[in-house]
This record gives structure tokens, C-alpha cells and sequence, in this order.
């Protein structure tokens, strides 16, 4: 065998049997990986899918250009059960909610450490650059890798978010500048300078500019009447920058540190109404934060690492339509966060993790009429994590202990204390040992406690609100086969239950006033099915393919004599999915993907004339790297929805039609 293959199985067959070495402490081994060919890297995150104990997906660098994706949100579409909130355009907001939970179950977590948005628990994703980002990989319950934060397995999934590393391999200076710009208005420099210094320090700055006009052409229908219009109030003027670094103290301790900024002003078009095109709302938003991270193992059996955060977040919303600037409201949040993780791994096959952290939040707004009082919150999470990885058989046991603190600076009145132990139990078996196939099940308990706006919002929100309560149940199988010297396949099926209780939701008093409380049951079951699949033609000419399937019933269960008993819960379709399938080549690459759901409700009260059509959203992507001595330039052309179909996925934000995206990358 040669001495390349021979690497490749002896690290596929450790991983598998020893899946508890999945940790901050294998850090060093992930990062040699990572210098060695991408097929390796490849295997690696094939491995890792196949034998988790819960549903995990990964898209990589790689298959961001092979499959097309254009952003953060376009990545999203390929993962299966996740629905996607986008209001339209580059500027337009971008959530994300995984098998019918919401987008307030659902965490971001950013380089090992948790996103957070204490006033409506949304985290938008247009934020982040997909230019800056090596890996996304979706976690649905718990993470095999158990020396994680303990805020980090509070979520019912978790998203993940690993921004490219510095090299280490070299001295040299390296550097990438991106032009992106296509309809629409859309320009969009990004750089990013990255140098290892020694052997032991790293350091990376990136900054990106984006400008969108966003003034797109729709089609507005009433009854007879057929009109073309353009989105107006829309444009988005927006910056963001990161300075990261890496120090290895020496082999046994390393930290790491990350400075964010971002700054947004932008027009809100609102929504679209029939006879008025009118709309003045402006929003400034601007974000900074600041992280550090240090690692360090001492007798080859314990592991501590450490992690500290600042982050502030500030929201200035215009309204000039409206005299005397009643609807103004500014906003701003501050969270200190600190976490400590202890990792035993003794000899055998048992390793155990014990995380404890703090998180302190407060909110202020500018005026009554925004946010009630000065509300704060402390939170204490505690987790005790154990995990056998045997030869067939990985179990995974946790249990986590939450602690929420509430008070109000002036003394007013504030959101109930709360308290909870929330287990979880997760399992993969492989039955075979010549295959690669893999049985996984898992359960997983936890709850969610109010946001601020949820509790503090005038005229909104309320202090007596219960948090709601989740479990989810899944099962499911993986499997692999390499097929020959290149073709391989990969499949995965996921069935799941789950249920939310006391789902908070918000109910009139009267025409003028709203109000949140605890009314909704909520069940939601359905099947994930992914696969992918690598064909090679011979030469350099191969065939990828990568494709994902979701069927979901989400429905309210809260009242048998109601009507909306058992209706589909909004923005919730029954079925969505996605295909990509990529021709490599000597020449020009090409990738056709396409992603769709079905029809879906804006309300949950299914009003006769409200439904919001299903669409199918192709799109075609050409690119060629150029490799000119140590450097590379790399020219890629992207038509987006080139069938020019009109649809929405969230009512009355109708999304742009068809459009195109050049972008040149240079890198040395």
C-alpha cells in the first residue's frame, strides 16, 4: 500500500475507533490534517458524519465553489430541515430554525464560542462572511465532541461556524483579495493578510465592504390588475472586520483570540402593500466583540480550557414617515461570558467532561415606549458530560443544569427566576465492521427562557411568561461505501418527534395591543434524507453530486376544540430540499444546484388568500483557478435564479428574480 493511502485508512480507522478523541485535546492532530492533502481533510469530515450519534452535516470550503453557494444563507438551503427566514436581497435579514423549533431553538456558535442576541434571540446570519469561513456543520442534539462550553449544548442545534485558520506550514506572508460584484448594485471587496510569524504564532486580519443597491424588479398581482414594480427603500451600505490569532505557548498550552466589528446602516423596504411603494424605516446596526480561548493538557489525561467574552451590540431604528418620531427606537446590549470545560480522558475507552459557565446580559432602549424598565439577567449553566467510544458502539450521556437570575435596574418589575436539569442520551452503533454503517438514536431535553422583548416590550411582552419546554427524539442510519479508486457514495436517513410546550406566542387584547403568552403545544415530526456522491470520469474530469430532502408536520396541538387544531405551523413547508450537481474539469467548471420548498402559511391561522406559493430556485455556476507560479487567481460567474421565478419566503418580501454575480479572487 502506499505510504499516502496507508496514512489515509490508519487515521479513518482510528477516528472510528476512538471516537472520544474528537476534542479540543486532538486539536494537534486536526491541525496536521489540515497540512496534509484535502483528501485526507475530506475523509476526515466523511468520518465524522457517518459515526456521529446525532445528525451531523458539514459543508466545507471545497464544496461551497463545487456546489455553488453564494453566502451563508445559500449554504443553509443544502442542509436538510432547516427552514430560512430571508426578507429579500443583500441587506435583507437572514435566520435560520432547524425541524420546526424556531429560530430562537436554534444557537450559532462562532469559533468555539456562542453568538447571542438577548433581545429577540434571533441571530442573523447575513453578518458573516462565507469568504471568511472554512466549515459550517450543523449539530441536531448533542455534540460528539464533549469538551465544548456548556452554553453550547443549551440549544436544541447548534450551528457552527469555524472561520479559516492562519497557515503554519510557512514564513510567508499570504494574501487574498476578492472583487464581488453583480445586479442590482452589488459591490462587495473583501481582503484577508495571514502570516505565521514563528512556529508558534499566527496571526490573521480580514475586512470586507458590502454596498447593494437592491432595487430589483417584481411583479405585483391584484385580482386583474398585473403591475411591474421595483423594491425602493432598500439600499444597504454595510462593513465588518476581524483581527484573529493563535499562539502555541508550547505544546502543552495554546491561546487563541478573536476581535469582531460590524457596522450596518441600511434602508428597510418593508413589506409590500398594493397602491404604496412608500417606505422611510432606517437601521443602524453595529456590533463588536471580543473573545479569547486558552487550551492547555498536562498528563496526557486532563485537559482545561478556558474561554472569556465582551460583546455589544447596538440598534438605531429610523422612521421618518412617522411626525414627531413616534415610532424611533434605539437599543443597545451588553453580555460579559466567561466558561471554564475540564476534560478526564482516562486509558480505555471512557472520557469525561465537566463545563461550567457564566453569562451576564442587560438591554437598555431609548424611551418607554421601546423596552420596559432596565432589564438583566445572569445565567449559570453547568454540564457533566460521559462518553464511551468503543470499537462498534459510541454512547454519549449528559446532563446540564440551567440557572437563570432575572432583575431590573430600576427596581420594576421582572421575568421570573427559572431553573432546569435537562438530560440528553445519544448512541451510534456500527454493526458491521467491514462497513461502513452506522444505526445512531438520540434524546434530548431542554428549554428555552424568554428573550427581553418577550418579557419587556411595551406593550408586548410580559414578566410572567414560563420558558417553553423541548424534547426531541431522532433515529437514524449512515452509511459509506468508497467505490473503487475515486467513486464514492454517502447516504444518510433521519426520522425525528419532536415537542415544544408552553410555546410563547403573541395574542391581541384588542386591536392596539399584544401580548405574549404561554398558549401553544406544538409536535413536529419528519424525515432528513441526504446524499452525496463523487463519480470520476477519468483524466481530470469527475462528477459530484450532493442532494437533500425534508418532510416535516409541524403542527399546534394546544386547543382539540379549536379550529387551527392540527394546522401547520408558519412559515413551516411540509417539504423542501436541494440538489447540486458539479462538472469538474480542465476547462470551466460548471454546477447546476437548485433549492425549493412547498406552499407554506404566514400565520398560523391558515387566513383564506394568505398562503405563500412553493417555489423551485435553479441556478448555474461557472468557475476556473488559474495557478500563476505561487499564486492563484480564481474567476467565477454565478446566475442566479436564471428561470426569473417570482416567489417569497417570507409574505410580502418578494425575493429578487434573475440575477447575476461575478467574482475574482486573488491569493498568495
Amino acid at each position: 500500500m502506499k505510504p499516502k493511502k496507508f496514512l489515509l485508512a490508519a487515521t479513518c480507522l482510528c477516528i472510528a475507533l476512538h471516537a472520544h478523541a474528537q476534542t479540543e485535546k486532538s486539536d494537534t492532530v486536526i491541525a496536521s490534517v489540515h497540512d496534509l492533502d484535502e483528501v485526507l481533510v475530506l475523509e476526515t469530515r466523511q468520518r465524522k458524519v457517518l459515526s456521529s450519534t446525532a445528525p451531523l452535516h458539514i459543508l466545507g470550503r471545497g464544496e461551497f465553489l463545487s456546489a455553488g453557494v453564494t453566502d451563508i444563507a445559500d449554504a443553509l438551503h443544502r442542509l436538510p430541515g432547516i427552514t430560512l427566514r430571508d426578507y429579500g436581497g443583500a441587506g435583507g435579514m437572514k435566520t435560520v430554525s432547524v425541524r420546526g423549533f424556531g429560530s430562537k431553538h436554534t444557537g450559532v456558535s462562532y469559533d468555539g464560542v456562542m453568538l447571542s442576541e438577548c433581545q429577540s434571540g434571533e441571530i442573523d446570519l447575513s453578518r458573516y462572511s462565507l469568504e471568511n469561513v472554512d466549515e459550517l456543520s450543523l449539530v441536531i442534539g448533542d455534540n460528539d465532541d464533549i469538551f465544548i462550553p456548556a452554553r453550547q449544548v443549551s440549544t436544541t442545534s447548534v450551528l457552527n461556524v469555524k472561520t479559516i485558520s492562519p497557515p503554519t506550514a510557512d514564513r510567508r506572508p499570504h494574501l487574498t483579495i476578492q472583487l464581488k460584484f453583480g445586479s442590482f448594485g452589488y459591490v462587495s471587496p473583501f481582503v484577508r493578510y495571514e502570516q505565521s510569524f514563528s512556529k508558534n504564532f499566527a496571526l490573521s486580519l480580514t475586512g470586507e465592504y458590502t454596498y447593494a443597491e437592491n432595487d430589483y424588479p417584481f411583479t405585483l398581482r391584484n385580482v386583474t390588475l398585473v403591475t411591474k414594480e421595483h423594491r425602493t427603500n432598500s439600499r444597504m451600505n454595510s462593513g465588518h472586520g476581524e483581527v484573529d490569532f493563535i499562539w502555541n505557548l508550547n505544546k502543552w498550552n495554546r491561546l487563541s483570540g478573536k476581535l469582531y466589528y460590524y457596522d450596518n446602516n441600511r434602508q428597510l423596504p418593508g413589506q409590500v402593500r398594493y397602491y404604496t411603494n412608500i417606505s422611510k424605516e432606517r437601521l443602524h446596526d453595529r456590533n463588536f466583540f471580543a473573545q479569547l480561548h486558552y487550551l492547555t493538557h498536562w498528563a496526557d489525561k486532563f485537559s482545561l480550557k478556558w474561554i472569556g467574552k465582551f460583546n455589544w451590540v447596538g440598534s438605531v431604528y429610523r422612521d421618518a414617515l412617522m411626525a414627531g418620531g413616534v415610532n424611533d427606537a434605539d437599543y443597545w446590549q451588553r453580555e460579559a461570558y466567561t466558561s471554564v470545560s475540564f476534560l478526564y480522558a482516562p486509558r480505555g475507552n471512557w472520557v469525561f467532561d465537566y463545563s461550567a459557565d457564566y453569562i451576564f446580559n442587560n438591554l437598555s432602549g431609548s424611551s418607554w415606549r421601546t423596552i420596559v424598565g432596565r432589564p438583566y439577567r445572569h445565567g449559570i449553566l453547568q454540564s457533566a458530560t460521559a462518553k464511551y467510544g468503543g470499537k462498534q458502539l459510541t454512547v454519549l450521556a449528559r446532563i446540564l443544569y440551567s440557572l437563570y437570575l432575572n432583575g431590573d435596574r430600576n427596581g420594576g418589575y421582572h421575568a421570573r427566576n427559572m431553573r432546569r436539569l435537562s438530560p440528553s442520551l445519544s448512541l451510534s452503533y456500527k454493526p458491521f465492521e467491514s462497513e461502513d454503517f452506522f444505526v445512531r438514536i438520540s434524546y434530548k431535553n431542554i428549554f428555552r427562557v424568554p428573550t427581553f422583548n418577550e418579557s419587556y416590550y411595551y406593550h408586548y411582552g410580559s414578566t410572567d411568561l414560563q420558558a417553553e419546554s423541548t424534547w426531541q427524539l431522532n433515529l437514524g442510519a449512515t452509511y459509506g461505501k468508497r467505490i473503487g479508486k475515486g467513486d464514492y457514495v454517502q447516504v444518510s436517513a433521519d426520522g425525528y418527534y419532536n415537542r415544544i410546550r408552553d410555546m410563547i406566542v403573541a395574542v391581541p387584547y384588542n386591536m392596539f395591543v399584544w401580548t405574549c403568552v404561554n398558549v401553544d403545544k406544538v409536535n413536529a415530526y419528519g424525515v432528513d434524507l441526504t446524499l452525496k456522491g463523487i463519480k470520476e470520469l477519468g483524466g481530470s474530469h469527475r462528477l459530484l453530486l450532493s442532494a437533500n430532502y425534508s418532510y416535516q408536520r409541524v403542527k399546534n396541538q394546544n386547543n382539540p376544540s379549536s379550529y387551527t387544531y392540527g394546522y401547520q405551523i408558519a412559515y413551516m413547508p411540509k417539504h423542501s430540499g436541494s440538489v447540486a450537481l458539479t462538472y469538474e474539469n480542465p476547462w470551466v467548471n460548471l454546477s447546476f444546484h437548485s433549492v425549493g420548498t412547498s406552499s407554506r402559511w404566514p400565520n398560523n391561522e391558515h387566513y383564506e388568500g394568505t398562503m405563500i406559493n412553493g417555489y423551485i430556485d435553479c441556478a448555474l455556476t461557472a468557475y476556473r483557478n488559474f495557478r500563476i507560479g505561487r499564486t492563484v487567481l480564481e474567476c467565477r460567474f454565478d446566475l442566479k435564479n436564471m428561470f426569473n421565478k417570482q416567489y417569497e419566503i417570507v409574505g410580502r418580501y418578494p425575493m429578487p428574480g434573475r440575477s447575476y454575480q461575478f467574482s475574482i479572487s486573488y491569493k498568495f
